[in-house]
């Protein structure tokens, strides 16, 4: 069963009063990656996708994101909204994070402006960073929003979210 939302104060968003299906929403915020203390993605020209229970997932554009430390991983997952997704390991001088960033090569008509674009778990990195602030992960491991002190709950990922 699905717990009350959380009533948002003035300046905040609940995720649940975000879209299903999803919706894509070009953004300015001022998004950065750190990992292994470097900075790997630097961009103000992001997307991000805003579902129902889920905080924001945000997804950068290739030519902001250092693809040296960037490298094609196995195994692929399905969206049901987005369609198939590529997973991608970074590697930041001798630190290693398999599997903690992922794109749509070909994604569904209505989300063809990410293509290419890559998101990145929040709990991997050293720090996930919109307009300065510390982006913390969304619960579970399969989520990959980040969580905002502008964003309000509660959050699918959440134990006994399973149902939802």
């Amino acid at each position: 069963m699905k717990p009350p939302p959380i009533p948002p104060a003035p300046g905040q968003e609940s995720v649940w009063d975000y879209p299903r299906p999803p919706r894509l929403e070009r953004i300015s915020n001022h998004i950065q990656i750190i990992f292994n203390s470097v900075i790997i993605a630097d961009s103000r020209r992001a997307y991000r996708v805003l579902e129902t229970s889920h905080p924001p997932v945000y997804y950068l554009p290739p030519d902001d994101i250092r693809q040296e430390y960037i490298q094609p991983a196995a195994g692929s997952s399905w969206c049901e909204w987005k369609g198939q997704a590529a997973y991608f390991t970074i590697q930041v001088n001798d630190k290693i994070a398999a599997r903690v960033a992922w794109g749509y090569l070909r994604p569904t008509p209505p989300f063809k402006e990410i293509a290419g674009y890559l998101a990145f778990y929040a709990g991997p990195m050293d720090a996930c960073l919109v307009d300065g602030e510390r982006a913390r992960p969304q619960p579970g491991s399969f989520y990959g929003g980040w969580i905002t002190n502008n964003i309000v709950g509660p959050f699918k990922g959440e134990p006994g979210t399973m149902g939802w």
